[in-house]
């Protein structure tokens, strides 16, 4: 029932909030690559990153059409990226591309909170129904525990008595003088002696 505690380092902690920033960086640097090889003012190359993200956005839109929220939010990232790729590469100056990716930043970390946060609740929660569990199974482990011990100190308490009733049988075997007739003569009750409980 108790379950060992695992402290998380630091950074497992911390790099899943820095994914939203470096896939925009990443996305920038690439853009940037590209368009020191080419890709500035390159009308061929913008209108394909035009139709790829527009493509994207509408399949977006399609699968949240039909319910599949993970997987259009999935698709709109990709198309936000392939805008934010297609802008970087056209462009012939840095102001612009670090615009868009700062705004591309913040809405993934405003996008990624949501998802923190669902992620969170649903942790907490899981944590209260175990807990409860716990909780539950701990009190019918002691119930269980207590009738196990009062059986055991009632075995123990019949076990005394009767190694104590041999014990007054046989000190009553061996007082001088006792005689089993002159009990029952008398009317007095007599007490079982072992050798009639053996026949």
């Amino acid at each position: 029932m108790n379950e060992p505690i695992v402290a998380r380092h630091w950074l497992a902690t911390a790099a899943p909030k820095a994914v939203p920033a470096i896939a925009t960086t990443t996305v920038l640097a690439l853009a940037r690559i590209w368009n020191a090889n080419g890709a500035e003012h390159s009308v061929g190359n913008a209108a394909l990153m035009t139709v790829l993200a527009t493509g994207a956005a509408a399949g977006g839109a399609t699968l949240a059409r039909t319910g599949e929220g993970e997987l259009a939010a999935t698709a709109y990232a990709i198309s936000g990226s392939l805008a934010l790729a297609g802008v970087a590469g056209y462009a012939d100056g840095l102001p612009l591309p670090l615009l868009l990716w700062a705004l591309a930043t913040v809405l993934a970390y405003c996008f990624a909170a949501r998802h923190w946060r669902q992620d969170r609740l649903d942790s907490l929660d899981h944590q209260r129904h175990m807990s409860e569990r716990h909780a539950e199974y701990a009190h019918v482990e002691r119930v269980e525990t207590l009738r196990a011990t009062t059986q055991i100190e009632v075995a123990r308490v019949g076990a005394a008595y009767a190694e104590q009733l041999a014990q007054a049988l046989t000190a009553r075997a061996s007082l001088r003088g006792f005689d089993p007739a002159a009990l029952e003569a008398a009317g007095l009750p007599e007490l079982p002696s072992s050798e009639r409980k053996s026949a």
